[in-house]
C-alpha cells in the first residue's frame, strides 16, 4: 500500500483508533475467515473520522466491499478519508467543509455503487436512495440505523408507505443509547466546546435543552464539572425525571435569560429562536448536540443581529442593538464533530457503536427472508453478544445462573416458585 502525505496523518489516526478498539479486534479474529459479507456491497454514512474508519476496516476484513459517505456536512476527516481511500476493499467519497448540495452529489455518488446494505447516521443515505435513487430498491436487502433521529426518519417512511425493506433500529439497543448518547455525547459535546471556547464550566449556569439520552448525558456531566443546570423539555416524563434528579426544569422562555451556556439535543427544529435571543444575557454561547443544524435559529439570529464577525475559530459572535453579543458554535452544527479540535465520540465508547453495527447487520443479512418491511428491534441476544464481547476485552468477569435460579425465573406456579433447589 502506497501512503500519500495527505494521507499519512490519517493513517495515523487509525492507528490510535484500531489500538483503542478491542472489540474490533476480537471482530476481525472472528469473521476473516468466515467472510460473511462476501460478495455483498455494503455502504456506511456517517461521520467519517478514524473510529468509523476502523468499523469500515472490519467490514472490509468480514469480505464486504464498503463504500463510505459523510453523514454531516462539517465532521468528515479529509486525511482519514484519504488514508482509507488507500486501502483495498474501501472507496468513499467524504470531504470537510461541503454545502448541502455537495453533500447531496457526494451521496450520489456513493449510491452508484448499489449498496445491498445501509449502515446508516441520521437515515442520510437510506432517504436519499428512497426518494431520489427509488430504482436501487430491487438491490437493497436491509438498513441498520445508529441514531434516534434516523429511526425517526424511517418510522416517517413506514407511515407514509414508503418503506420497502426491513429496518434495525440499532439506535434503541442498550448496549447503543445508554453508551454512546449517554457517555459519548456527554462527554464529547462539553470537552469539545470547553476546547473551543476556552471557557470554565464549574459555577456558570448552563441550560441543556432536551432530556432524551443525549440530554441525560450532557446534563449530568455538566453537573459534574461543577455546573449549575438547567433542562428544557416538551415532554412531560422527561421532564418529571429531570426534576426528580436534581435539575431545574424551566420553559425556554424563563432559561433563556439565566443561561451562560446553551446545549441543545432534542432531534428537533428551532428550539432556540427569536424570543429566546432577546432575552439572552451578553456573552450567552450557543451550541448543538443534535444531528441537524437546524436546533438552533441561526438565520433568526443573524436577522436578529446588527453584526456578525469570528470572534474564534469555531465561533461566530452576532451583536445585537442593544449591544449584547450572542455566540454561536461552528454555525449550530454538531459540536462534539464540527468544532475546530473536534474528534466525535472516545474510541472505547464507539468501538461498541459500531461493533453492534456490525453484528446487527451480520444478523439482518442471515435472517432477511424472516423479516418483512418495517422497522424492527434487534434481538436481544446480539446485543448481548456485544456486550460480552465488551466485557471480555476489558477483562471483566460476571456470575452466570444456577440451574435453580433458571428454574426459578421460569417458573409461574406457586409451587414451583417456592419449592427449594
Amino acid at each position: 500500500m502506497t501512503t500519500t502525505s495527505s494521507a499519512e496523518p490519517g493513517h495515523q489516526k487509525l492507528a490510535w483508533a484500531r489500538a483503542h478498539m478491542p472489540v474490533h479486534t476480537a471482530l476481525r479474529d472472528r469473521y476473516r475467515e468466515i467472510r460473511p459479507f462476501a460478495g455483498l456491497c455494503i455502504a456506511v454514512c456517517s461521520h467519517i473520522e478514524a473510529k468509523t474508519g476502523v468499523f469500515l476496516e472490519t467490514l472490509a476484513a468480514a469480505g464486504a466491499e464498503v463504500v463510505f459517505t459523510g453523514s454531516e456536512p462539517g465532521s468528515s476527516q479529509d486525511d482519514v478519508v484519504a488514508a482509507l481511500n488507500e486501502q483495498p476493499g474501501i472507496s468513499g467519497y467524504a470531504r470537510r467543509g461541503v454545502n448541502e448540495e455537495e453533500l447531496a452529489r457526494l451521496h450520489s455518488r456513493a449510491l452508484d455503487h448499489q449498496p445491498n446494505l445501509i449502515l446508516d447516521d441520521a437515515a442520510e443515505l437510506t432517504a436519499r436512495l428512497v426518494h431520489q435513487r427509488p430504482e436501487l430498491l430491487d438491490g437493497l436487502r436491509g438498513v441498520c440505523e445508529q441514531t434516534t433521529t434516523g429511526v425517526q426518519r424511517i418510522q416517517a417512511m413506514l407511515a407514509d408507505g414508503a418503506l420497502r425493506f426491513p429496518a434495525y433500529a440499532v439506535n434503541h439497543t442498550p448496549m447503543k443509547h445508554e453508551f454512546d448518547n449517554i457517555h459519548g455525547t456527554g462527554e464529547s459535546a462539553l470537552t469539545n466546546l470547553m476546547l473551543t471556547t476556552n471557557l470554565l464550566l464549574a459555577g456558570k449556569q448552563v441550560v441543556v435543552c432536551g432530556y432524551g439520552d443525549c440530554g441525560v448525558g450532557i446534563a449530568h456531566k455538566a453537573r459534574a464539572w461543577g455546573a449549575q443546570v438547567t433542562v428544557t423539555e416538551v415532554e412531560p416524563r422527561r421532564a418529571l425525571r429531570a426534576h426528580m434528579n436534581g435539575f431545574a426544569v424551566r420553559p425556554m422562555d424563563e432559561a433563556a435569560g439565566i443561561g451562560e451556556f446553551f446545549i441543545t439535543a432534542t432531534g428537533n427544529r428551532d428550539v432556540i429562536r427569536g424570543e429566546h435571543f432577546r432575552l439572552m444575557r451578553d456573552g450567552a454561547i450557543l451550541a448543538n448536540a443534535g444531528h441537524f443544524n437546524v436546533e438552533i435559529d441561526a438565520a433568526g439570529l443573524a436577522d436578529e443581529a446588527e453584526a456578525r464577525y469570528t470572534v474564534r475559530p469555531g465561533i461566530e459572535a452576532f451583536r445585537m442593538g442593544d449591544g449584547r453579543e450572542i455566540h454561536l458554535i461552528c454555525e449550530g452544527r454538531l459540536v462534539n464533530l464540527a468544532a475546530p479540535t473536534a474528534m466525535g465520540h472516545p474510541a472505547e465508547v464507539m468501538d461498541q457503536t459500531f461493533a453492534m453495527q456490525f453484528m446487527a447487520a451480520e444478523d439482518l443479512l442471515r435472517r432477511r427472508d424472516q423479516l418483512n418491511a418495517g422497522v424492527h428491534a434487534v434481538p436481544d441476544a446480539v446485543d448481548a453478544e456485544v456486550a460480552s464481547l465488551k466485557l471480555k476485552t476489558l477483562g471483566v468477569g460476571i456470575d452466570a445462573l444456577t440451574d435453580s435460579q433458571r428454574r426459578f425465573l421460569e417458573a409461574w406456579r406457586a409451587d414451583d416458585i417456592l419449592e427449594s433447589p
